[in-house]
């Protein structure tokens, strides 16, 4: 692969290197702290055990999965449309 004026390993080093930049970014923004005891949707308790794994929780198991659905559905449109089927 002709990578110009560049050394050897350079793109791979970018590569890492972005890498790098959106593995902190994810860390970056996780909630920390003790999260809450009681779901702030339903109100429903949040096990112990649930905080302990999920820093800084806001949720129960329900309300979060109902959560992840709504946002994969708004992020992905799995119909596609005519034209792009097409070709």
């Amino acid at each position: 692969m002709a990578t110009g004026w560049a050394g050897d390993g350079a793109v791979q080093d970018q590569i890492d290197a972005t890498v790098s930049d959106a593995v902190q970014r994810a860390r970056r923004q996780l909630k920390k702290g003790p999260g809450l005891t009681h779901c702030e949707a339903c109100d429903a308790p949040i096990p112990a055990a649930r905080r302990k794994a999920v820093p800084g929780v806001r949720l129960c198991v329900a309300c979060q999965e109902t959560q992840d659905a709504e946002r994969s559905a708004a992020i992905y449109n799995r119909r596609g449309s005519k034209d792009s089927q097409l070709r």
